[in-house]
């Protein structure tokens, strides 16, 4: 794995790759290279023995042109400035792929949630709710879930904000508790878009799903959603890993079972159906039909690359390829469904709650899964269009193709700078 590849970096590498295909001017290409404001904030916590404890903490609104800017928060210790800034411009081209009318943005706080208690989060995350407070709104920027936060998070944030602006405003965040607003469907939908895109992407191909062999890297929420699901298709899930290590059966594995297995124990690690141990890099680099990264950006650098032997690739987490990565992939004709598509869903369902938010009307989970499919089918076959007409080799590049046109259309018809 690199720990020198700059996920800014790459993120604007990865627009400089597809502007070659697009009739827009350079200004308007670099001005979509770059967040249009970042606050970086330190939040000062008081512990549960009486201390002080500083951590620093982010929010990049990287682009509104086409909506409120929306985007998760992560708790990590590895956040950084550049880091949200890249997220936040890969959030901007997810929503235009998937083409829902928001923008991009992106929050975290350095910080690794283990080693605080439930009061020293919650005291953390409403402190940085306060310094939130001027830039979020349902009209606004609205934030949602990432690595490390979940529901718990998102309902502090919510009921912090509401009661400093003494209002009622469930649309302020999403990824919340159903009870306070939040919608059927959102936990799986991250891991469900995956698999749907796979799945468009096998019959693209002319692959059968059906028997197909998948690797799972990281078995957080998106993860084991996507073995799940995948396994309910008919595929046989031979691999998973999380950050402890990996595990290996050549027949499959019940992916619910491992989970439920890493949920008492903390890791997959030793789960029983496992027929042997594998590194994250082991897992990633299996002879399989069908590998779905998971865990965290730069998982699969150059060198890694050389070694993969997938036939597809659907990128359930940001960025796990670097550029480098993806043009030794591209060589080996792996068919890699990125992640601005493939984990879309998170962000599409959170659009569907923050859409019922504002009016006061809720769906129930069969709609808001057939709304999500059609969405994640109707880009999917955007994206085939655009590798067709332009005869590309490389699905990323297509699919930044048809987000920056929409967001540059969008400043386009926004009109010229007072």
């Amino acid at each position: 794995m690199s720990e020198t590849a700059n996920p800014f970096e790459s993120l604007q590498s990865q627009i400089d790759e597809a502007a070659g295909y697009l009739d827009v001017e350079a200004d308007v290409i670099e001005r979509l290279k770059h967040p249009e404001r970042v606050l970086e904030t330190n939040l000062t916590v008081e512990l549960d023995d009486g201390s002080l404890e500083r951590f620093k903490a982010f929010r990049s609104q990287f682009n509104g042109d086409r909506g409120p800017y929306k985007g998760g928060i992560r708790y990590h210790p590895q956040v950084s400035r550049d880091e949200v800034k890249a997220l936040s411009g890969w959030m901007t081209y997810k929503t235009a792929i998937v083409d829902i009318p928001l923008g991009g943005g992106k929050g975290g706080i350095v910080v690794d949630p283990d080693e605080y208690s439930t009061a020293e989060l919650e005291r953390l995350t409403r402190s940085f709710a306060k310094e939130l407070r001027p830039m979020i709104g349902e009209d606004r920027d609205i934030p949602a879930p990432d690595v490390n936060t979940g529901q718990r998070e998102m309902n502090w944030i919510k009921d912090t904000y509401e009661t400093l602006e003494n209002t009622t405003e469930p649309g302020v965040i999403t990824g919340k508790h159903l009870a306070s607003g939040g919608s059927e469907g959102r936990v799986e939908a991250t891991g469900r878009s995956t698999v749907l895109a796979a799945r468009e992407a096998f019959e693209y191909l002319g692959k059968d799903l059906e028997g197909a062999t998948v690797a799972v890297q990281g078995y957080g929420n998106a993860g084991w959603i996507a073995a799940k699901l995948i396994d309910e298709m008919g595929a046989t899930v031979v691999a998973a890993s999380d950050s402890s290590g990996g595990i290996y059966n050549p027949d499959g594995f019940d992916p619910v079972a491992a989970k439920q297995y890493k949920n008492e124990t903390g890791s997959i690690v030793g789960y029983e159906e496992s027929e042997d141990e594998l590194t994250n890099d082991e897992v990633l680099t299996l002879d399989v039909d069908l590998l779905i990264p998971a865990a965290l950006e730069n998982a699969v650098d150059g060198d890694l690359a050389t070694d993969i032997n997938a036939d597809v690739i659907s990128e359930a987490a940001n960025g796990p390829l670097t550029p480098d990565a993806d043009r030794i992939l591209e060589n080996e004709d792996v068919f890699v469904i990125p992640d601005i598509l493939a984990n879309a869903g998170g962000v599409t369902v959170s659009y569907f709650e923050w859409v019922q938010n504002r009016q006061r009307f809720y769906w129930s989970e069969q709609k808001v899964n057939e709304e999500l499919e059609g969405i994640i089918v109707d880009a999917f076959d955007a994206l085939v269009g655009t590798i067709e007409e332009h005869d590309l080799d490389n699905p990323r590049t297509a699919a930044y193709v048809v987000a920056i046109q929409r967001v540059a259309d969008a400043f386009d018809e926004a009109g010229t700078f007072p």
